[in-house]
């Protein structure tokens, strides 16, 4: 990733993404479980497609989600 996302989330740059994972399974307290293991891992892949999908331009501008959000709502 490069750019402004990387300015702004640095660490998720510029670590592969197994010294990502290593890193944050680190930081979990010794007695954390597997499932609690396999969350934190599956939320940092999903947050790093995101910001993936982010850096390729691939949103949806703020005044669209308000829309839909009012359309769901309203069903």
């Amino acid at each position: 990733m490069t750019g402004c996302i990387c300015d702004r989330f640095g660490y998720l740059c510029n670590m592969s993404d197994k010294q990502l994972a290593m890193d944050s399974i680190e930081r979990l307290p010794a007695d954390a479980s597997l499932d609690a293991i396999a969350e934190r891992v599956e939320f940092l892949a999903a947050l790093r497609k995101g910001l993936a999908q982010i850096e390729r331009g691939e949103t949806v501008p703020h005044e669209e989600v308000k829309r839909q959000l009012a359309t769901w709502l309203s069903k």
